[in-house]
This record gives C-alpha cells, structure tokens and sequence, in this order.
C-alpha cells in the first residue's frame, strides 16, 4: 500500500493503545448522538452502521433507533418468521446485543439467541437464516450481525440480513436508517423497549445452537477426508474474534490435525501485533496484524486466521507466508472450479471490480462467465442463492461459495471455509496454495499490485464518486491504449460510485470509501512495477482534477 506506515506497525500492541473498556462501555450508554449532526446520525455503509462510542457514532440510542426500525421494516414485509441473532468479540458486541433484544422483545419479535451465550459468527447466522427458510414460502426468517468486522477495539457495528440471508441491499438498509434517524430525532419516543432480564426470559426469545448447525453442516464444503488421509497439519488463530470456540469442535467432529494457535478473547485485543496505520485492527489480510502466524508458518502446512466475525479469511503458508488476498482468492477460484464436478456447467465466477484482473484470466482458461460487480458482497446474494454464481469474492479476503453438491451454503461472506479450503487445496496438490499461485501465473502472468488511500471531504467524495467516463479524456494508460473505461459495473450495470479504466495489460480503479472519510485508488500491472506506479500516478492526476472540480 502507498501510504506512509506507522514505526509501530508489526510491533506488539504498547499499553498507550488499548482502550479503556470501563469508559468505552460508560460512553455506550451515557453519550447521546445528536441526530442534526451528519457524524452522529444511523449510517448503513456498504456493511452495516459502524461507529464509536466515544465519537457519539454507536451508542445506546443508535442501537435502540436501529433495532426499533428493524422490528418496523419486518412488520411493512410481512417477515414473521424468527430473527437469528448474533455477536462478535468486540467490547459493545454485549451492550448492544442487550439493547437490541430490550427492543425485538418488547415488539414481540420471535428471537434465536446463541446457547450458553456463545459468540456468533456471521457466516453462522446466514447459514441459520437459509437453513430456516429452505422451502418455505411464508414465515421467513431473518437475522442481525452485531459486529464492526476487524476494524479497532473500541468500534461497535450492526448489520441487519433480510431472509436472502446476506447483506441488506441499499433499498433496505436505507428504509431502515431514515426511520432509524427519525426516531433518534423524536427522542426515541416510538421506541418499544423492556428490561434485559425480562426480555431475555421473555416467550419470544429462545436459544439456538448456532455452533453444532453450522459445524455438523461443514462436511457438504470440505472435503475432510481427503484433509485426514493426507495428514495435513493445520494451525489456526482465531483473532480473537466470534469463531474461537468452533475451531476446536471441528478439529474434533472431523478427526483432522488442527491446532488452535490460541483461544485468549480479549476486548482491548491486546495481543495483536499493530496495522499499517498505529491502530489495533484484526485484519487477517495484513501483514502486519498478522505477525504471531506469519511467525509460526514453519510449524504446519498450512495455517490461516479470521476476523472478527470470521467473514474474512487470512492464509499463511510455508511457501510465500502470508498470501495477498488476490492471490489466494485466485488459486480458491481455479480449484473450486476444477474439483466441484456437481456444479453447474453455467455457475458464473463473481468478483468486485477492484479484484485481480487475474480472475478475469483464470474465468477465461475455466470458460466460465465471469461476474464483476461493484465492491459489497450483497452484489453476489441473490447469484449465490440460485446457484448462478459458483463463487463470489471480494478483494478484501471475504467470500462464499456453493456447497459440493451445488447448493447455497450462506449468502455472506464466510472466512471458515475458505481457510479450510486450503488445507484441502494442499492435499490434493502435494503443495501449499502459495505454490498452486507460482503455477498459476507462470501460465497466466503475474499481477504487481497497489492501492493508495488518502483524506477526503464529503462534498470531494461526492464528486469522486460521480466521476464519469466522459471526463477521462486520454487515450491512453502508462503507455497503453485504453481499452475501457466505466462507472458501472459489467456484471449488473450497477454504478461502481466511481470509475475505472482498464488496458490490455494494466487497470485502476477511483473510488471513495463506504464507512470513511477517505478515497482509494486501486491499479494492478501485469508488466513490472514502474508500469504499475506510472499507472498510480496517472490515475492520481485523474483523481486531483476530480477532487477539485475540474475535467481530467
């Protein structure tokens, strides 16, 4: 990443980082938003309202407004069937899961709460959700995600997943934030809310094995026999996060050799090594978060980790240590499509515009449709749910895929199965996935890979993100014909919030980020890397004449 790295990064978390989870939680319920203020107000980014406590982003009153909207939102559907509702590590996971349910209770909402308090994974209650609706044609259920995914410690999030079972699509999550606000601007006067002890032993709310469903399901993905015969030890770190209780049934449901690196939760997230940046964030795609693995590779075959929530997934082999996103999503695209023989002969390969150019390749040399989509996994949901889709994927580490039989097996993001995949990847290959990417690219070429990510104001996203085809007046890239340029999406004509330009051998991608404050640019060569930085510095010039308002 072209940006400037903090002398921390990589380093053990010092005390001066970890927050203060007394004052963080006192701050959940004692700061009151002001909804006139733009930063203060319910705001459903590509996955959800994030926020912190502190900043007046995720208090009390967000989560009351937002889950009071929800119960509203089912009721104008007609979504009756149980809410699944699930909890990630972070410190206002708890508070907020006890101001959500005050709230579903008092509404009446029938509510599937984890057994014995058990943290939940996402991938876990879309699973739960699917598995519910399978066949029905009313009752349906529905779900929530109370998670800020791997960003910081003292960060609080909430996802709502309609009965498709992923990520809410913008005509949702934007009916349920206007009402979320307008109840926030009425002093949550409308809101239906109960004491926690009584919601908790309220008739509507019951407890749900998320844990045993979605494990004892695992071996219609993976192919454990194969892991088990071939000896493949394993080594994972759970990060901490929603899915460090479940590593070590699977090991044992499965009789496979599968260390658990640790299984310490903590909410300050203590033991992680520092992100690029000097803040704490579980991101099993960085290097430098990930150091306590990338450390340990000598000791297994292969090792991998998750966020938070487990949907993103991390993979560290002896080979090439921890692989970038792209590189392993590549290798996952080109095995799943060889080795699923029940698959479709149609299912497409989804992927977000910002991914590796790669997969456009090995779609090709597979013949199969390639689907390229604006960056948000919702974009893959309703593909993945009819079985169109085979696989869907973003560059972020985060993806699903269909169960070997062909069928859906959960419609967000999931990081369990893909790092197990790679166990299985290493046993039918006698080699790590690090090797099975040097095999691709000596075939397909290798992709050199950047991003850049800088400041900006709202009204500078705005225009970013109505940057159009028209105002890209070169004809060329870093020495290359254009060969395209689009602010939507080839998959589903969806507009990117952006633009991208793309040669035979060369692309960028402008667009300004969902959740914050900042744009990123994107670019990948398929040459060297003074083509990619010639194509990072052209496409800044594009961008710089955006940001100000003038024509490129």
């Amino acid at each position: 990443m072209s940006t400037a790295i903090n002398p921390l990064a990589g380093k053990p978390a010092p005390p001066s980082l970890l927050v203060d989870v007394s004052k963080l939680l006192d701050a959940y319920t004692e700061l009151r938003p002001d909804p006139s203020l733009p930063a203060q107000q319910v705001a459903f980014g590509t996955s959800g309202h994030r926020g912190c406590s502190f900043d007046r982003s995720f208090n009390e009153w967000h989560v009351l407004a937002i889950s009071q909207a929800i119960c509203e939102y089912r009721k104008s559907r007609q979504i009756d069937g149980p809410l699944y509702i699930g909890i990630d590590t972070h410190a206002l996971s708890q508070p907020a899961f006890e101001s959500a349910l005050e709230v579903l209770a008092a509404n009446g909402v029938e509510t599937m709460i984890a057994s014995h308090a058990e943290f939940t994974p996402t991938p876990a209650v879309s699973h739960a959700i699917l598995g519910y609706n399978h066949r029905r044609s009313t009752g349906w259920a529905d779900g929530i995600v109370i998670t800020p995914s791997h960003n910081p410690p003292d960060n609080g999030g909430f996802k709502y997943n309609p009965p498709s079972g992923g990520p809410a699509d913008i005509d949702i999550t934007g009916w349920i934030q206007d009402r979320a606000n307008a109840l926030m601007r009425g002093g949550l006067k409308e809101v239906r809310r109960m004491p926690f002890a009584q919601a908790r032993h309220a008739s509507t709310t019951h407890e749900f094995n998320f844990l045993d469903t979605y494990i004892g399901d695992l071996g219609g993905m993976i192919d454990f026999d194969l892991i088990r015969s071939a000896g493949i030890h394993m080594g994972v770190d759970p990060l901490g996060g929603a899915g460090v209780h479940y590593w070590a049934p699977i090991a044992e449901r499965y009789k496979i050799d599968l260390t658990v690196v640790s299984e310490v939760v903590d909410p300050q997230f203590g033991f992680m090594t520092v992100d690029w940046d000097g803040k704490i964030r579980m991101d099993p795609s960085s290097s430098y978060a990930m150091q306590r693995l990338i450390g340990l590779r000598s000791k297994y075959d292969v090792a991998f980790a998750c966020d938070t929530d487990h949907d993103r997934h991390g993979i560290v082999t002896r080979s090439s240590g921890l692989m970038e996103p792209n590189h392993y999503l590549s290798v996952l695209i080109d095995y799943l499509f060889h080795h699923r023989p029940q698959w479709s002969a149609t299912a497409a390969v989804g992927k977000t515009l910002v991914s590796t150019a790669l997969i456009d390749r090995v779609a090709k040399q597979l013949g199969r449709r390639l689907y390229e989509v604006p960056v948000g996994f919702k974009w893959f949901v309703d593909g993945l749910l009819d079985g169109s889709l085979g696989f869907g994927g973003e560059e972020s580490a985060g993806a699903s895929f269909l169960r070997r039989n062909g069928a859906v097996w959960t419609t967000d993001k999931d990081g369990l199965v893909p790092a197990l995949l790679s166990a299985e990847i290493t046993a039918r290959h006698d080699g790590d996935p690090g090797e099975c990417y040097r095999a691709l690219v000596q075939a397909l070429g290798e992709p050199l890979a950047d991003r850049v990510e800088a400041p900006a104001t709202p009204e500078q996203k705005a225009r970013l993100s109505k940057l159009s085809p028209k105002q890209v007046q070169s004809a060329t890239l870093a020495g290359e014909k254009v060969e395209r340029v689009i602010d939507r999406a080839p998959g589903n004509d969806a507009p990117i919030g952006g633009i991208k330009v793309s040669t035979a051998s060369g692309w960028f991608a402008a667009r300004p980020s969902g959740t914050e404050d900042i744009y990123k640019i994107y670019a990948e060569s398929f040459r060297d890397d003074a083509h990619l930085q010639l194509i990072l510095q052209e496409a800044q010039q594009i961008v710089d004449a955006a940001l100000k308002g003038d024509a490129p």
